[in-house]
């Protein structure tokens, strides 16, 4: 019985064989007309727009993120710049303290001197004063013991 299972089945190609490969190749073109080649197209043109707009669009977010870090740049280099600018200004308004200070010490120390002077001469004045008067007072104080 199974060999007259396969008794249909031909090992051999006939001439049906280009009839089958003639309706592979129209089945071949009727599908590249109708399904791929539409499918083709819609896919080029979204690779088209992708590479137009978005690629434009992606060139604007390159040509941002750019310009996003040369103005991350000149911010730090803009506040270096503000940074030496307060501690150059600092450093003059210490000098300037510092020199209003010396001149200040120096003031108070010429004072302090003349001062000291005058109180010296005021000291040295009033102890001629008090020794002439002493000797006025001693005068008047043997006088009147002599007398009495």
């Amino acid at each position: 019985m199974s060999l007259l299972a396969f008794a249909g089945i031909q090992l051999f190609p006939d001439g049906t064989l280009f009839i089958h490969i003639a309706l592979i190749l129209i089945m071949v073109w009727v599908l590249n007309r109708t399904f791929f080649k539409p499918i083709n197209r819609v896919l080029a043109s979204r690779d088209k727009r992708k590479v137009g707009p978005g690629g434009e669009a992606e060139k604007i977010l390159n040509d941002a993120l750019e310009r996003e870090a040369k103005l991350n740049k000149e911010m730090l280099s803009a506040r270096g710049e503000g940074y030496e600018l307060i501690e150059r200004q600092r450093a003059a308004a210490v000098e300037d303290r510092a020199k209003l200070v010396a001149a200040a010490k120096a003031e108070t120390a010429a004072k302090f001197a003349a001062e000291k002077q005058a109180l010296a001469e005021q000291a040295a004045a009033a102890r001629a004063t008090i020794a002439a008067d002493a000797e006025g007072i001693a005068d008047r104080i043997a006088g009147s013991i002599l007398k009495g």
